[in-house]
């Protein structure tokens, strides 16, 4: 029997999004602090991970990573304590490669040593990029190695493989010991990145993700409004709505990457939404299907409708209107879900918390423009 150590998919802050190379423990400390005054951490947030260039620029003399002085002048243990204290879990990121991305020290060839290091410091999550690694090198075996060295390391440690999907982790990132592997490169803060990592290749791996072994579709960037350190076209509120309800579908982890420091009261009830979170953190683990467009052949790329199986017999259905205009009506058949035309159901709006009353045979709903309708179906007996 596999160790559940992500039974469902890990929720969190990841400091990259926001601060990038800016990192320190002032802004780890208060982000924690955020997560737990705004509620996020009730709703399932644990994780507080740094991402790159926290690390000094050298091992130790006895070959140890060490955190940069400046920035983290008491070091990662301490942090790490404060982090629990908190009712929080901490996690930190390392690289396959002989550098990370932001050419840090990384952990190749030093797998065992790094990994019973995270452990002293009292890590529960590690994320493993991919940068650097030297040529010929079999990149899947990096993580098997890693993998081993954590189950050896004494600790209990989710890990994230951040391979960016070059090599199909999703075929072997189990084996591998992973928890959760990346499928796509990196995330920006712009409807076209959305389109591109949440809708434009999602049946390829769609099959592979469930309990202790997730899909990966790249940390949030709901709040993040073209600031820090992936801004780019600065997404509406309705795109943010678009991406946190493709991830919440897709069974994917979620990691905030805004500064919930300046979150806004409409990014902070988003990214807590109890229906939506329902939804992404459903026992069964089922990855969102795309079945069929909603209305218009014509369209028929840019409506699509995802469908999603539940642990209590219900159905989460995601209605995307990517076009620019706005649908009075979006129209999905019974059929097209693969459910009975003459089955009753009863129907709840996710997102606006309110029901729709009972439906046979299809439902249509008004969808706006870069905008999506998550629906809940629930079967309702006959007489």
């Amino acid at each position: 029997m596999p160790n559940m150590l992500a039974a469902r998919p890990p929720l969190g802050w990841n400091s990259w999004n926001t601060f990038g190379a800016d990192v320190n423990e002032t802004v780890v400390l208060e982000a924690a602090e955020a997560l737990v005054r705004t509620g996020l951490r009730e709703s399932g947030y644990l994780y507080v991970v740094i991402d790159d260039v926290w690390q000094a620029d050298t091992r130790t003399t006895g070959g140890e990573l060490q955190a940069d002085p400046d920035k983290f002048p008491r070091g990662i243990g301490p942090l790490a304590q404060d982090i629990h204290a908190m009712g929080l879990q901490f996690g930190i990121y390392t690289c396959a490669g002989t550098h990370t991305c932001a050419d840090r020290v990384a952990s190749y060839g030093h797998e065992w040593e790094d990994a019973r290091t995270f452990a002293g410091w009292g890590v529960d999550f590690l994320k493993v990029d991919f940068c650097n690694v030297p040529p010929g090198v079999d990149g899947p075996m990096l993580y098997h190695r890693m993998g081993q060295a954590l189950r050896e390391s004494g600790r209990e440690i989710v890990f994230s493989a951040c391979e960016w999907g070059i090599q199909q982790p999703w075929k072997w990132g189990r084996a591998a010991g992973c928890h959760l592997w990346r499928t796509t490169g990196d995330i920006g803060d712009g409807w076209e990145s959305i389109l591109r990592i949440g809708f434009r290749n999602v049946a390829d791996w769609a099959a592979y993700g469930g309990p202790n072994g997730w899909n990966d579709l790249d940390m949030l960037v709901v709040g993040i409004r073209g600031g820090g350190n992936v801004g780019q076209d600065h997404c509406t509120d309705a795109e943010y709505r678009v991406h946190f309800a493709q991830w919440c579908l897709q069974a994917s982890p979620l990691m905030i990457g805004c500064d919930l420091r300046q979150a806004t009261a409409g990014d902070i009830a988003l990214l807590g939404h109890a229906g939506l979170l329902e939804i992404n953190q459903d026992p069964l683990g089922v990855s969102a299907r795309r079945i069929a467009p909603a209305e218009d052949l014509w369209d028929w790329a840019d409506l699509p409708v995802y469908r999603k199986p539940m642990a209590d017999g219900s159905l989460a259905i995601g209605i995307f209107n990517l076009t620019e205009r706005d649908r009075k009506f979006l129209s999905v058949a019974w059929e097209t879900l693969g459910l009975r035309p003459d089955q009753p159901y009863r129907v709840t709006d996710v997102i606006a918390g309110q029901p729709l009353g009972t439906h046979r045979g299809s439902i249509a709903v008004p969808v706006a423009a870069h905008d999506v309708a998550v629906l809940r179906l629930f079967p309702v007996a006959g007489p």
